[in-house]
């Protein structure tokens, strides 16, 4: 590899500790070198399924708050974009803090999804008993339908409504929920470190004064990721440029089952049932109830701001050897942005988000575009 590639960071500071993915030789980062890659066999013969999932977006971000409701405290934890896989611990402890100061050790969970059910683990971890009422379970909710990984801003907020105090959580939230994922990294979970690649034909970066231009990071150094830029004769892709970063997998189909086995093993039950309205939660028994009803809490407490994003996958066969993720192709004429990870139960690709769009059903014209452009990709890769 060209030793003059850029190394803008050598890793992930997190904790005091490096995280990275090139070590450290006595203050000297070392370069390290980008492995042989296999390329994805995409083809339309090897397509298995499209899934079509609404992600929860407001544009001033998720809610978590409390209040008093018909004698109960009603605790909203909902609305996390596209980033519910990735912050769900540190929101769900932020919860369950708000519920410390009642009495009674009993607890409602609305809501079967990640949010729901690692608010459960973080309420049983502090002595509650809680049931879990849901309209639907693993694998039939919005979480088994995202491509799921590190990307705990991703969908989540509208830059002009961000305020100083919701910031801040936010970067609680991130900084709880980033420890606790990477503490359960194995087979077990399905969760793993992966290699991404961002791939362009111009320089990362942008020119002088560009980052002047951009507001305020959402997270704070040590939560992001450092990233190696790869130039010309760098990497095996078939753009001028590839920005490496490692990142968190998460593979949904294995890590929701993980949390429903875990939430049942401590003592959890699952009641399917719909709620209408807020009268519907006042009738339960639980003194503490946690709304995690993502884009449902539009129609059950009236909240006016969530709006449906919705994401389409396409899944090929899967292919154990393929160990890393890409985001972006060849050209700009791909149309919209492009999107690779593999898992375990096929390689997802894809690249839809279509905010105000709530429709379930497979487009057609954005499956063609999306398979067609990752064909095309792959091919024109170097092995």
């Amino acid at each position: 590899m060209d030793r003059r590639t850029l190394l803008k960071k050598g890793g992930l500071v997190l904790g005091g500790g490096l995280l990275g993915c090139a070590p450290s030789l006595g203050g000297i980062t070392a370069q390290r070198p980008v492995g042989r890659l296999v390329p994805v066999r995409a083809s339309w013969d090897r397509v298995i399924r499209t899934t079509v999932g609404l992600r929860p977006y407001r544009p001033s971000g998720f809610v978590l708050r409390a209040e008093r409701f018909a004698g109960k405290m009603l605790i909203h934890n909902y609305g996390h974009g596209g980033s519910g896989m990735s912050l769900s611990w540190g929101t769900a402890q932020m919860a369950t803090e708000l519920a410390l100061g009642q009495p009674r050790r009993r607890a409602a969970v609305v809501g079967c999804g990640v949010v729901g059910l690692t608010t459960t683990r973080q309420l049983q971890r502090r002595g509650f008993d809680v049931t879990i009422y849901a309209m639907s379970v693993p694998p039939n909710t919005t979480s088994n339908m995202s491509l799921a990984s590190w990307t705990p801003t991703s969908g989540l907020v509208s830059t002009a409504e961000r305020t100083t105090a919701w910031d801040a959580q936010l970067r609680e939230a991130a900084r709880i929920a980033y420890g606790q994922l990477q503490l359960l990294v194995g087979r077990e979970y399905g969760i793993s470190w992966l290699d991404g690649y961002s791939l362009s034909n111009t320089a990362p970066g942008g020119g002088a004064g560009a980052a002047e231009a951009q507001p305020a990071p959402l997270l704070p150094p040590e939560l992001r990721v450092g990233a190696t830029v790869l130039g010309p004769g760098e990497h095996p892709f078939p753009t001028r440029f590839a920005t490496l970063r490692p990142s968190l997998r998460i593979e949904p189909s294995i890590y929701l089952d993980a949390l429903v086995r875990d939430v049942r093993e401590a003592g959890a039950s699952i009641v399917i049932r719909r709620f209408d309205s807020l009268d519907d939660l006042a009738a339960l028994d639980e003194s503490v109830v946690v709304n995690c009803t993502g884009l449902g809490a539009g129609e059950l407490i009236g909240d006016r701001e969530i709006q449906p994003t919705r994401g389409q996958l396409t899944h090929f066969m899967p292919q154990p050897e393929v160990d890393y993720s890409t985001f972006g192709g060849i050209t700009p004429s791909a149309g919209g942005f492009l999107q690779m990870q593999p898992r375990s139960d096929g390689i997802a690709v894809g690249g839809t988000s279509e905010r105000g769009n709530g429709s379930l059903e497979v487009d057609e014209d954005a499956r063609r575009r999306i398979v067609e452009a990752h064909i095309e990709l792959f091919a024109a890769m170097r092995i």
